[in-house]
């Protein structure tokens, strides 16, 4: 089975690193991988996304099917083409991807050692500050895309974690290899991480993090991460006015 993929440029992800969650990396270390990665980590994006239905007794294998069958219907939907519907189209695209997605189990591994060390509160605010970042890191690139094909390959359970590996076909044929990672919460299967060649998208964001608390504190990561959702907010207001300006000519 193929779907519809996107090919499209990130600036989010630049490293390769293992898996252990609760291993530190070096801000060198993570500029490391940074060429395949930026070009092939939002062809995944669309294969992220699950269905907003029950997923009740699906696979792993299956969410991900049917959850990428769900989502390029919106893409192609033609009540939601053109840039007059670009916000309600990416914000179609999110809640099912906030379907999907585990963002606490996600946050949590990319801030590794340092996840024990907050309260309660400071966790939430955290992750409502990560799944911001992803979300203003890749559903904006998301209109953007060509035909790709995905073969998925086989799945391995493993008690409540699983592993689904792909093969993402380029037009040149080349053979990129996708794998997710799904943690079952609640009788339902959700992603925490996504690995390109080997390149997993919580070690990157974990290895910017920890650079970032070994030098300069928490408290400076998190002041980070609200300027980011500050200028993106503006950045979407001034977009929104002036597609309004437009418009009304």
């Amino acid at each position: 089975m193929s779907y519809s993929l996107s090919i499209l440029q990130c600036d989010d992800l630049n490293a390769w690193f293992k898996r252990d969650e609760n291993t530190d990396y070096s801000e060198e270390d993570a500029e490391m991988r940074i060429p395949r990665l930026a070009l092939l980590i939002s062809m995944l994006v669309i294969c992220l996304c699950a269905w907003t239905g029950s997923s009740w007794g699906k696979t792993p294998m299956e969410t991900i099917q049917e959850g990428t069958d769900k989502v390029i219907s919106i893409l192609k939907d033609p009540a939601l083409k053109g840039p007059e519907h670009k916000e309600e189209r990416r914000q179609k695209i999110w809640d099912v991807i906030s379907h999907y997605f585990d963002f606490r189990e996600m946050a949590k591994r990319s801030l590794g050692r340092h996840w024990r060390k907050l309260n309660p509160q400071q966790r939430d605010e955290f992750v409502d500050l990560y799944s911001f970042l992803l979300q203003h890191s890749y559903i904006g690139k998301i209109d953007k895309y060509t035909n790709e094909k995905v073969v998925y390959q086989k799945e391995v359970i493993d008690g409540k974690y699983a592993l689904v590996n792909t093969i993402i076909l380029s037009k040149n044929d080349v053979q990129i290899p996708v794998d997710y990672r799904l943690k079952k919460k609640d009788n339902k299967w959700m992603v925490y991480d996504v690995s390109v060649e080997g390149v997993s998208l919580v070690n990157n964001y974990r290895a910017q993090f920890n650079s970032v608390i070994v030098s300069k504190g928490y408290d400076a990561l998190v002041e980070k991460l609200k300027k980011k959702k500050s200028e993106a907010k503006s950045e979407k207001k001034s977009e929104t006015s002036e597609g309004e300006k437009t418009g009304g000519q």
